[in-house]
């Protein structure tokens, strides 16, 4: 995970931060978010668009990066309620919220 990247996140949301003591939890949510991911990404390139997951806590809170077209889209809040956090939460039940992470100013 890149180290920029832990500092966008909110508090708690990345596996390095995780607040509630469960990093085998986190880092099993955490394999099972990119597999889900790695099935939604290819829609998502087509449009010249990407999304990086930054972090998973043991709360079931998944922090993503949004990239390429993506970061500017006006379509991106609906993309993430109802396209990525509904599939994250319908195949993996323990996951509780997704959140956007803002980039890092260059």
């Amino acid at each position: 995970m890149p180290a920029a990247a832990l500092l966008n996140d909110p508090p708690g949301t990345a596996d390095a931060l995780d607040m509630d003591g469960n990093k085998e939890l986190a880092q099993r949510l955490r394999v099972q978010v990119e597999s889900v991911m790695d099935r939604l990404r290819p829609g998502l390139l087509v449009d010249g668009g990407n999304v990086e997951v930054v972090g998973v806590s043991g709360s079931g809170v998944v922090s993503l990066l949004f990239q390429g077209a993506c970061a500017h889209c006006p379509s991106q809040l609906a993309t993430l309620r109802f396209v990525i956090e509904a599939t994250l939460r319908r195949e993996i039940p323990a996951i509780t919220q997704v959140v956007p992470v803002e980039p890092r100013a260059a």
